[in-house]
């Protein structure tokens, strides 16, 4: 009997432990935890991809979560809709500022609440926001250069469409710059700003080509102007080929690979910058990397300060791998 007595010890000391761990984990997280995604121009794809990553990250984690900012691009509403998220004193904040200079004291004044503040896709580096997840918008630029740079053959003239002043789409200009650099013999002819409408990059695109301006290609830096600009060159039915270069993976901007119309674009992963995003915001509000006993009154962050999500360079040779493997991807709610 005494063997008996000894697993039956052992059995409930175990399960008890187990309950403990499960109480433990239960309470962790209280119900009142809420944490806010603040983006411009939310009912783009690209934005309904990010929201799909906080919501997969909440689910996990069994936080609450809201998504919002403006319809359309608009910074200073996007300004309001984050002064109003932190008047509301949730457990931390994702933003991606459309304009970084609006944003900097609203960020400050956050953190000095003890709201956590990280910054997702576009940065704002002079704030005290606490760390940046997204894409190291240089490098992408590089890549879009560099590309154009080979499609070309080293020689042509470009147009770019941006949205100038906003920092990230501004780094990836840096970066396009830099990689041609070693194209001294393609240039840079015009930049258009399209606001990240699409519409907008159509009429001024049209413009040009009405105009008989001469340019070679289209690089284009923001999620939208692609698929503008590859409508007006079909629309216009321009006989000779102009190479579009685009940014990210709008619907009809794989649409327009798959037609032939644009040659290529550079993805990025939202769905993963939001996703640990998400956790970076749970640890700082729990307080739970130890490396100082507390975010807020740390001289330096306790988690990293850049986080690279990576980029992914999709034309007509990879589209349908790409496509099949998005076609699994969870979906906002």
């Amino acid at each position: 009997m005494r063997p008996h007595r000894i697993r039956t010890s052992f059995l409930a000391t175990f399960v008890f432990a187990v309950g403990l761990t499960s109480c433990e984990k239960s309470s962790y997280h209280q119900p009142e935890e809420r944490f806010v995604f603040v983006a411009a121009n939310i009912n783009l794809p690209y934005w309904q991809e990010a929201r799909a990553g906080l919501t997969d990250a909440a689910a996990s984690l069994g936080v609450k979560r809201d998504f919002a900012g403006p319809v359309a691009y608009a910074p200073n509403e996007e300004l309001n809709v984050f002064q109003a998220a932190v008047a509301q004193k949730p457990s931390g904040i994702m933003l991606s500022a459309a304009k970084p200079d609006l944003f900097a004291a609203a960020i400050d004044g956050a953190i000095a609440q003890g709201i956590p503040v990280i910054c997702v896709d576009a940065d704002v580096p002079g704030s005290r926001r606490i760390l940046f997840v997204g894409t190291d918008n240089v490098r992408a630029g590089m890549e879009s250069g560099k590309l154009m740079g080979e499609i070309l053959h080293g020689r042509g003239r470009i147009v770019l469409i941006a949205i100038p002043g906003q920092l990230n789409l501004d780094e990836r200009e840096r970066g396009v710059n830099e990689a041609l650099k070693k194209y001294p013999n393609v240039k840079v002819v015009q930049t258009i700003d399209d606001r990240g409408d699409p519409r907008i990059a159509n009429e001024q695109i049209s413009a040009l080509l009405q105009a008989k301006a001469k340019f070679d290609g289209i690089i284009c830096l923001e999620a939208s102007g692609g698929s503008g600009a590859a409508d007006a060159l079909h629309r216009l039915n321009v006989s000779a080929p102009i190479p579009i270069v685009a940014f990210d993976n709008d619907p009809e901007t794989l649409d327009w690979i798959d037609r032939g119309a644009i040659t290529a674009t550079i993805t990025q992963k939202p769905y993963v910058m939001s996703y640990y995003g998400l956790k970076f915001l749970d640890d700082l509000h729990h307080n739970a990397v130890h490396q100082f006993k507390d975010w807020r009154t740390a001289l330096a962050p306790p988690m990293p300060t850049f986080v690279d999500t990576g980029t992914l360079v999709v034309d007509k040779r990879n589209l349908q791998v790409y496509r099949d493997a998005l076609a699994a991807h969870p979906k906002p709610l």
